[in-house]
């Protein structure tokens, strides 16, 4: 979609990514894969949909599964610090020429107003500021179990254009923290941006897109991953892990990346570090240092390149993908395996 350049309406004030609404094409094996392995807590049920969140979680969710015919991202949704910040969501959208819904209160339970908008970059996203409070789990250490999900704490998006998408939420008022580029030429091949005070809220990941590229989740400590990965290996299940346990450079966290059945990539992440202070400086890795995917220098799987699924519009429908070539990996590593797909 083209977008206007030139506005007049200041952002909405975004305080952190709150959510993300998948599509899940068996509702009863995600929850088995979300719920007793990954060991999220089960905060509401409908027919077709779970609503999930972590125990350091005190507002009514930040999953929702919803059962449906293809694997997608159905919408990422951002947390507003006021009301009238749905206004301005409005107007702010409107003025870029992209197609904006208002949401009536319930229609996602849990959830109050809400503004709906497929942004610039080809992504719906939803912005709300009322989130129905829940009971504290906190120190329900005796409901925790899989890798003690603590909350929600970024999305990473898959995009042709990473500087389109920096434009972007630099517009939106987003600070950044660290990104990948070729220090020769500025070409930049990934970008890590913020409201709350931690590395990031979104990143951007050069590659075929839109796509979602992983969602990830803060856990207590990096014990939590790796007895997530003991767990996985008594029950002979492997074949979820795609990359890791190890440390990256960029974020500087203790990682480890899995797909369910669908698909979804999700990241279990620990210690990273506060941004808050305002004279912040970014952090700028040369695309050429391998330390940067990973502190030891351990090799990326092929596929951790690909997006995980696609994206849907304002009326559920798959967005295209635009293809994307070359990415980080052709230019450091070669092209060999760009085509391998993970198997789900």
């Amino acid at each position: 979609m083209t977008a206007t350049t030139t506005t007049t309406t200041a952002p909405p004030d975004i305080v952190r990514v709150a959510y993300v609404d998948l599509v899940v094409t068996d509702l009863d094996r995600a929850r088995a894969w979300w719920v007793d392995l990954l060991g999220f807590h089960v905060e509401a049920t409908e027919p077709n949909a779970l609503y999930l969140r972590g125990y350091e979680e005190f507002v009514h969710h930040s999953v929702v599964l919803r059962q449906g015919p293809i694997p997608a991202c159905a919408r990422i949704g951002f947390r507003v610090r006021t009301p009238d910040d749905l206004d301005l969501a409005e107007r702010f959208f409107g003025e870029r020429g992209c197609p904006v819904q208002r949401v009536p209160a319930g229609a996602t339970l849990g959830l109050g107003p809400a503004v709906r908008a497929v942004d610039p970059l080809g992504f719906t996203i939803e912005l709300v500021h009322e989130m129905q409070r829940v009971e504290p789990l906190v120190q329900r250490y005796d409901l925790r179990h899989g890798a003690s999900i603590n909350r929600l704490d970024h999305v990473n998006i898959a995009i042709p254009d990473v500087a389109a998408a920096y434009d972007h939420y630099t517009a939106l008022g987003f600070g950044l923290s660290e990104t990948i580029e070729d220090t020769s030429d500025g070409t930049l091949y990934a970008a890590w941006m913020f409201r709350k005070q931690t590395v990031h809220d979104v990143a951007f990941t050069l590659g075929s897109g839109p796509m979602l590229h992983h969602i990830a989740f803060a856990v207590p400590e990096s014990h939590n991953i790796l007895g997530l990965c003991d767990r996985i290996g008594a029950l002979d299940q492997a074949h979820y892990i795609e990359r890791g346990p190890g440390r990256h450079g960029v974020s500087n966290a203790f990682y480890l990346y899995l797909r369910d059945d669908d698909g979804h990539r999700i990241e279990t992440y620990t210690t990273d570090y506060f941004t808050g202070d305002p004279d912040h400086e970014p952090i700028r890795w040369d695309v050429h240092d391998e330390r940067r995917r990973d502190f030891w220098s351990n090799p990326v799987v092929p596929t951790w390149y690909q997006g995980s699924v696609g994206v849907l519009d304002l009326d559920g429908n798959p967005v295209a993908v635009r293809e994307q070539d070359p990415t980080e990996r052709t230019v450091t590593v070669g092209a060999d395996g760009l085509g391998v797909m993970v198997e789900t």
